[in-house]
């Protein structure tokens, strides 16, 4: 493990929800899915299924991407404003049979303030261990789809959406076809 478990969690967290907007459309598009896209990320405490938590989440997406799309200046600040509109005030908690790690936001605090919260904690780690380029878009050319690399060599390129095999089966494919030629 490269960070602390609540920064990993923070940061795929993330870029599960970043690419909920992505290339195949609206990747929440009724609270069924947001439900799903809950489990599926391990978010605990207050979750309202209701209209108005699916539309902040949303609302969320493009400020967390422009932590994958600005400078790192501009990160600083994306990150910071969203701590001090949430009010944030880190805290060491366990729960949920996991070791300690921080919240700066109760656990009732509504859904979509809590998963700003957590990518900006997640962030601020990366700001300061100098880890900024572990945030990283796909390298596939028509992928609008934002990663983390948690790697120890820095080697991810490519998105969890299949890319990497895409690109792998095209360059097989090429390989073959140039072979066949007289």
């Amino acid at each position: 493990m490269l960070f602390a478990h609540d920064t990993e969690c923070g940061l795929t967290a993330a870029t599960a929800l970043v690419n909920t907007d992505g290339r195949d459309g609206e990747g929440l598009p009724d609270i069924a899915a947001l439900d799903r896209f809950v489990t599926a990320n391990g978010w605990t405490g207050r979750h309202e299924r209701t209209d108005a938590e699916l539309h902040a989440v949303r609302a969320l997406r493009p400020r967390l991407r422009r932590l994958w799309d600005d400078d790192p200046d501009t990160v600083v600040t994306v990150v910071n404003d969203l701590l001090r509109e949430s009010r944030a005030l880190p805290q060491l908690i366990r729960h949920d049979d996991e070791p300690y790690h921080v919240h700066a936001v109760p656990r009732d605090a509504p859904l979509a303030t809590r998963m700003a919260v957590e990518a900006a904690m997640a962030v601020a780690d990366l700001v300061r261990g100098d880890e900024l380029g572990r945030l990283r878009h796909c390298a596939h050319p028509e992928c609008p789809n934002v990663l983390v690399d948690l790697s120890r060599n820095r080697s991810r390129r490519f998105c969890d959406a299949g890319c990497g095999n895409r690109v792998a089966v095209s360059a097989y494919r090429a390989r073959k076809a140039a072979g066949s030629r007289p």
